[in-house]
């Protein structure tokens, strides 16, 4: 069955997924993208080719979510996928169910900062960024090796109230704790691994782990041409995929009037997480 690694774009999912990448398949525990494709992206292209070629059409692929996932789970074992989808239904399809799905890791961010990290990633103003994260009926379009695969992800608080609110089996991380308390949140999500899977991990691979997923290593990494799954501009140019990894860098580039959007549209949702008071 599967665990997912869900989050909302632009939230640490890709760091979540290089930690555990990290301490689950790499030998010493360090990070290491080439070895990214132990979790893979879902929805993507691949998984759907018996079924469908219209990837790009979030109607269409959400026909047999479930038939690519029980595809995947023919094998009986574990598995981990990364996704930005929400834990949804459309035309009565849902995303997955109690019969593929045995538990999720959601990581959230802080909405304001999410709004600063997708405007420079996805080369789009504030203000746009803002509005996909009003839009209840927001879709994404990824390109997973040159295919085209619609991601349904709704509006941000839909998104993150989709996947937190399904209380079985759910383990929430806030980026800001995995910046912040890094080694008690690692250890926090292998005891929620441990209770589906076994796992034997000691202190000195969680170390490497630490240090080779600091925002510093990874973004050297990315300098060096190691992470394949960044986006290029309309000119061909490589968008670099780790720029900031600031916790608070809205206060510094995000307008007024945008943040008191921001906080009264997810206000319940903000509070309850502890980002705003």
């Amino acid at each position: 069955m599967i665990i997912w690694l869900a989050s909302y774009p632009k939230s640490g999912n890709t760091l979540l997924r290089s930690i555990l990448v990290s301490l689950i398949f790499n030998e010493k525990g360090n990070v290491d993208f080439n070895q990214l494709h132990h979790i893979s992206n879902f929805p993507a292209g691949i998984f759907f080719e018996k079924f469908t070629s219209n990837y790009a059409k979030v109607k269409e692929i959400s026909k047999y979510w479930i038939k690519a996932q029980e595809e995947l789970n023919q094998n009986k074992k574990l598995k981990f996928l990364k996704t930005h989808n929400a834990l949804c239904k459309i035309d009565g399809n849902a995303f997955t169910d109690s019969k593929n799905t045995v538990g999720t890791i959601y990581i959230v961010r802080d909405p304001r900062d999410i709004i600063v990290s997708a405007s420079r990633y996805y080369n789009k103003s504030h203000n746009e960024i803002k509005d996909n994260m009003f839009n209840r009926h927001m879709d994404l379009i990824n390109n997973y090796n040159g295919k085209a695969v619609s991601t349904f992800l709704g509006s941000w608080s839909d998104h993150y109230n989709s996947w937190s609110k399904n209380k079985k089996n759910t383990l929430l991380i806030k980026y800001e704790d995995l910046i912040n308390n890094k080694e008690s949140e690692i250890k926090k999500t292998l005891l929620f691994i441990g209770k589906f899977t076994k796992l034997s991990i000691d202190e000195n691979k969680i170390k490497n782990c630490i240090k080779t997923s600091s925002f510093e290593n990874m973004k050297s990494m990315e300098n060096k041409g190691l992470f394949k799954e960044g986006s290029k501009d309309s000119d061909g140019n490589i968008i670099p995929f780790f720029a900031k990894g600031k916790i608070g860098n809205w206060r510094d580039h995000l307008d007024e009037k945008i943040v008191r959007e921001i906080e009264s549209k997810f206000k319940k949702e903000m509070e309850e997480l502890g980002y705003i008071n």
